[in-house]
């Protein structure tokens, strides 16, 4: 991590509480990659699940109402911020679903039980070492358990991210170089083919890749200039490329903001910025 802190340090400090101030503009922005994470599960009735990076529990809430009351659902977080916001969520949440466990945890260390089924949206991608991780994660799948998560793939294909990304980087005095491979982000794992060696090298014997691609909502309002404001504040303070003007100073920032609203403004339609979000949809067994 930039600094030298860890991702424990990172998500309990001021970027997981911004995440979880703005965990409703997210959960929006996500919805149609959550529908293609649901899709291939078969969670049936009183099934055990295990939900990692669960976040501000919008998947571990779905979870819960599939699997019923007689399912065991955890959800597993490094995040404190992000687990107060899920727990007042599940507290709200009509009768009907299984119980849930909020956990604060890192899923690569600990034994948080057996489970019928695992899945993670864009939380493997952040393990110091992904190898124990993943393998942990195997023990915990009871025999014949699945593990069915997101990843994203190339940063150029996910224009959601590179589009407002090239309105910043000419801004910039330095441009921040890319994380090493294998290295904690949102990128780890865009080449499918060491994950795979990966996922089969820590006890997973059968694996699948399937390319998912979707339009994502980055901004909405009541009209096309409300739209693509909303749209450039999720792009300089949530995705990938907040950590570009972070800490820049208020001329930059400015700058940053004007540059990537004009860059957007052709991306507005009907009070709507979409850009399309490419992932891996990865299950194994």
């Amino acid at each position: 991590m930039a600094g030298g802190i860890t991702q424990t340090e990172y998500w309990n400090g001021e970027v997981g509480t911004r995440w979880a101030r703005n965990q409703a503009v997210l959960d929006a922005m996500f919805v149609p990659l959550t529908e293609a994470l649901f899709a291939p599960l078969a969670l049936r009735a009183g099934a055990s699940v295990l939900d990692i990076g669960c976040g501000a529990g919008a998947t571990t809430l779905e979870v819960a109402r599939r699997v019923g009351p007689g399912g065991r659902v955890t959800g597993a977080d490094i995040s404190a911020p992000l687990l107060a916001v899920a727990r007042d969520r599940a507290a709200a949440e009509a009768p009907g679903g299984a119980a849930i466990q909020f956990i604060e945890a890192d899923v690569e260390a600990v034994d948080l039980g057996r489970f019928d089924h695992s899945l993670s949206r864009f939380g493997v991608m952040f393990f110091p070492d992904s190898a124990r991780a993943f393998a942990n994660v195997r023990r915990m799948l009871k025999p014949g358990g699945r593990l069915t998560f997101l990843c994203w793939r190339t940063l150029p294909e996910n224009l959601w991210v590179s589009v407002p990304r090239d309105a910043v980087l000419p801004l910039l005095a330095e441009i921040p170089p890319l994380p090493e491979p294998d290295t904690p982000g949102p990128f780890r794992f865009a080449d499918p083919d060491p994950l795979v060696a990966l996922l089969r090298g820590t006890g997973f014997d059968s694996v699948t890749c399937d390319a998912v691609d979707r339009d994502i909502v980055l901004g909405q309002g009541e009209t096309d200039a409300a739209a693509t404001a909303a749209a450039t504040h999720v792009s300089l303070n949530l995705g990938p490329n907040s950590h570009l003007v972070r800490e820049a100073a208020p001329d930059l920032r400015a700058r940053a903001e004007v540059a990537v609203t004009e860059i957007l403004r052709p991306h507005a339609e009907g009070g709507t910025v979409r850009l399309r979000a490419a992932c891996w949809l990865v299950q194994a067994e």
